[in-house]
């Protein structure tokens, strides 16, 4: 196994791939178990359909992509959650209206401009193996902060995912910390995108935390238990593709599902 681990770090695109994706898996870990115990769970499959779009359009207008990106994908969170808040809009009718309003946006903004070229591609399908030195920094120093902001806010975002109704009445301004758990998502999707891909970013945030949940009962246990599984699919289906050469961002959400199907297994028979 070490031997193993070796051989992949010995070459530096691996060694980057391992890098992008054990911190993007930790922050979609962390962040998926708030947004599945809120119900928030497609939201990121909303917000890489968003990102894919940006893309898009900034491919054909020749803009630096993540420079457009991160603003249009924060943006896009934000203004869902008020949607959704505001009753004008429930929450998955407004993520397919985004969804499918971006996607075709996106598709369009291509077939004007470049094409479906490798790059596009790429944010599309994923391809966390083409990972670059820049992709690496800029991945480090935003997971940096999406860590730093949840574990500094940690208790709030506690309070607001459990009880939101008494948390605001204890006068906890509860709307202010459901936009920054909407702005973290939006920049660990934009960041997952080139690892997953925009159509399976959701899966990261989504497989982890629902595995957790039917094998630990504490908020605790259950972040803690979405890590390990998030880190271990990562790993496994990084070891499966550099192996067999499949997709790497197929092989982690295969490996998700199947420790997510174990983790369902092991409840079952707890209940007998």
């Amino acid at each position: 196994m070490i031997s193993y681990l070796s051989e992949m770090l010995s070459y530096p695109f691996m060694a980057r791939a391992l890098i992008v994706g054990t911190l993007v898996s930790l922050c979609a870990a962390l962040l998926g178990t708030s947004l599945v115990l809120k119900r928030y769970s497609m939201i990121g499959d909303g917000l890489s359909h968003v990102g894919f779009g940006a893309l898009a359009v900034a491919s054909a207008l020749h803009l630096a992509p993540m420079a457009v990106t991160i603003p249009v994908v924060v943006l896009a969170a934000f203004v869902l959650l008020r949607l959704s808040e505001s009753g004008r809009l429930r929450g998955d009718a407004a993520t397919a209206v985004f969804s499918t309003g971006a996607l075709a946006i996106g598709v369009m903004a291509a077939s004007l401009g470049t094409g479906m070229n490798a790059d596009l591609n790429s944010y599309l399908f994923g391809s966390v193996l083409a990972a670059s030195r820049e992709d690496v920094a800029v991945s480090a120093v935003l997971s940096a902060v999406v860590l730093a902001l949840y574990l500094f806010f940690y208790e709030k975002l506690f309070a607001v995912t459990f009880d939101e109704t008494f948390a605001r009445a204890t006068g906890m301004k509860t709307g202010l910390f459901h936009t920054l758990l909407a702005v973290l998502t939006a920049i660990v999707v934009v960041l997952g995108m080139r690892m997953m891909g925009a159509l399976l970013i959701s899966s990261l945030i989504i497989f982890p935390a629902l595995t957790s949940m039917r094998l630990f009962k504490s908020y605790r246990g259950v972040i803690g238990g979405a890590v390990v599984f998030s880190l271990a699919g990562f790993f496994t289906g990084m070891g499966i593709s550099f192996r067999y050469g499949t997709p790497a961002g197929a092989g982690i959400v295969v490996v998700d599902l199947a420790l997510f199907c174990i983790g369902c297994g092991i409840a079952w028979v707890r209940e007998r």
